[in-house]
């Protein structure tokens, strides 16, 4: 696992930092599903997962989000939440301005997230992906297997239609 590039850092967000990781979904959340869900189910999300009060009660019932840096600049987020005490974690967002990509940056962030979890003791980290997201290659390229197929209805008549994910970690 990578534990240095130069240029980049990853900082635990506090509650006075939500509002970095509201701006960076509102860049790269309508982005990354513009293909894949409907423009009314993006809006839905947004305001469900990322409206500044969701973001703060996601973070004071126990989502620890952190914010990526590259060269100064935010560039990507990520959450991870513990789901038991027998060491099983969710990964329950994590996303990369798109032009950052390819430059190793989100697999960076997803290994950091990884080291967090095993020093709090995890043993696995699970992730919901959409079946249709192309980042489905890129957590089976790390070592992601699937453990089902899921039809999650969000409310509002929106439906997430996932892959479950995990890795174990040793």
């Amino acid at each position: 696992m990578e534990t240095f590039i130069p240029g980049i850092e990853v900082r635990i967000a506090s509650q006075e930092d939500l509002w970095q990781i509201h701006e960076l979904a509102e860049l790269i959340f309508p982005a990354t599903y513009e293909n894949i869900v409907s423009a009314d189910g993006i809006a839905y999300m947004m305001e469900l997962f990322y409206a500044p009060e969701a973001l703060r009660s996601q973070q004071e019932s126990g989502q620890v989000f952190l914010i990526i840096y590259f060269e100064g600049k935010a560039a990507g987020y990520a959450s991870y939440t513990r789901l038991n005490v027998l060491g099983d974690f969710k990964l329950n967002k994590i996303y990369l301005n798109n032009r950052m990509q390819g430059k190793g940056l989100g697999r960076f962030l997803l290994f950091d997230v990884i080291r967090r979890v095993k020093s709090e003791g995890g043993r696995s980290l699970q992730l919901n992906v959409n079946r249709f997201n192309k980042a489905v290659g890129f957590y089976r390229n790390l070592g992601f297997t699937k453990l089902k197929e899921e039809l999650l209805d969000i409310g509002g008549g929106h439906f997430m239609d996932d892959y479950v994910l995990q890795i174990k970690i040793i």
